[in-house]
């Protein structure tokens, strides 16, 4: 069988268990592959047709009441070991794809802009007070593999994020970033259908 020749039979084996669970305990997404660590589920909205790889890891620590925090859009694929974290919102729209080893993430421990607010580095990490800012990526987004993206950005529809890069501002619609700080280096032109060379201002 095709399915055996892809996976082999303990990989077969693993499906079968995970599809088990994730018709059980999800009514509406499409496959999460165990293992999965899922923190406090009931602040986090699945979507429809949420597919994900091994060792995912979603937690969710609302600082308002019975809200949700991490919410996915619709058929959204997620691949090995993506971690994403959220105190006010990470917000995922439609036809998202993800690549493995994804960070993402609306909150950090402490300040570090260089002005009054500034955490002290002789201080505890964890005892830091929290910066919250909402992250949102939008539809038809792709992800590339070990993308951190950081509290406050919005990711525009239709962008591509190149593998490695680190994201701490926000990216307009249509457009190809990689780097660490991410930077723009193309941009799709309606009028051409083409991605073109972006030249930075």
């Amino acid at each position: 069988m095709e399915i055996i020749n892809r996976y082999g039979t303990f990989g077969v084996l693993k499906l079968v268990i995970s599809i088990i669970y994730s018709k059980l305990f999800f009514s509406k997404i499409r496959l999460i592959r165990l293992p999965v660590d899922i923190r406090n589920k009931k602040y986090i909205d699945f979507g429809k047709n949420l597919t994900t790889g091994v060792g995912c890891r979603f937690e969710a620590y609302p600082v308002k009441p019975d809200m949700k925090v991490i919410v996915f859009g619709k058929n959204v694929q997620i691949n090995d070991y993506v971690h994403i974290t959220a105190m006010s919102k990470v917000q995922i729209g439609d036809n998202v794809l993800l690549a493995s080893k994804i960070y993402i993430s609306d909150c950090t421990h402490g300040s570090y802009k260089g002005d009054e607010n500034d955490s002290s580095p002789f201080s505890s990490p964890i005892k830091r007070e929290y910066i919250i800012s909402e992250v949102v990526i939008q539809d038809n987004v792709w992800i590339g593999e070990g993308v951190s993206i950081l509290p406050g950005v919005t990711v525009g529809k239709g962008s591509i994020i190149g593998a490695n890069s680190l994201i701490n501002r926000n990216i307009p619609d249509g457009c190809m970033v990689v780097g660490n700080p991410g930077r723009i280096i193309k941009k799709f032109n309606e009028t051409t259908k083409m991605w073109e060379r972006y030249e930075q201002i």
